[in-house]
C-alpha cells in the first residue's frame, strides 16, 4: 500500500511511573512537509506515552480516510494492534487491561483512517525514531508538566 503520511512515534517515562512524554514526527510522503509534536506529563508510564504518541499523530490528520504508516519502537502498541489483541479487549470491555481510556481513544481515531504499522528497533540510529525519542525525553523534562488525569486518578484500578 502506498501511504500518504508517515507518522513516527516514541514515548518515554523516567521512573515508570514518573515524569513522561511523547514525541511525534509526521511526514507527508513526497512533499517534504514535516511537523513535530510533543507533550510532557508529571506522572505516567512509558506504555501510556507510546500509545498516546500514536493517538496524537492520528488525531492531527486533517481529513478522514488517509493512508498512513505508523512507525514505532513499542512492541506493546504494535503487537496489541497487529496481533488483534485490542479488538478482543474492546469486546470484553477492557476487563483487566491497562490504559482502557487510551485504547478507546485510539480505536475511535484509528477507524477513521487506513493505518498500517511498522515496528523499528529503538535506539538503533533510525533518524525519525531518534528524533521522536529526543522530543519525548525533552517533553518529560519541561519545568511545567501536564496531568495525566486518568492515570493519576488510578484509573486502571477503577475497572
Amino acid at each position: 500500500m502506498s501511504h500518504q503520511i508517515h507518522i513516527y512515534t516514541d514515548g518515554a517515562a523516567k521512573g515508570n511511573p514518573g515524569p513522561g512524554g511523547y514525541g511525534v514526527v509526521m511526514e507527508q510522503v513526497g512533499t517534504g512537509y514535516k511537523r513535530e509534536f510533543y507533550e510532557g506529563f508529571r506522572k505516567t508510564t512509558n506504555n501510556r506515552m507510546e500509545l498516546l504518541a500514536v493517538i496524537v499523530g492520528l488525531e492531527k490528520l486533517k481529513s478522514p480516510g488517509m493512508s498512513v504508516l505508523v512507525v514505532s519502537d513499542s512492541k506493546y502498541v504494535i503487537d496489541s494492534i497487529t496481533k488483534g489483541w485490542v479488538f478482543g479487549w474492546e469486546k470484553k470491555g477492557y476487563a483487566g487491561k491497562k490504559n482502557p481510556d487510551l485504547w478507546k481513544r485510539f480505536l475511535k481515531i484509528y477507524r477513521q483512517h487506513k493505518v498500517d504499522f511498522k515496528w523499528v528497533k529503538g535506539h538503533n540510529n533510525h533518524p525519525q525514531n531518534e528524533r521522536c525519542d529526543q522530543l519525548a525525553v525533552m517533553a518529560s523534562q519541561q519545568p511545567v508538566l501536564n496531568v495525566d488525569t486518568y492515570y493519576e486518578a488510578d484509573g486502571d484500578k477503577l475497572l
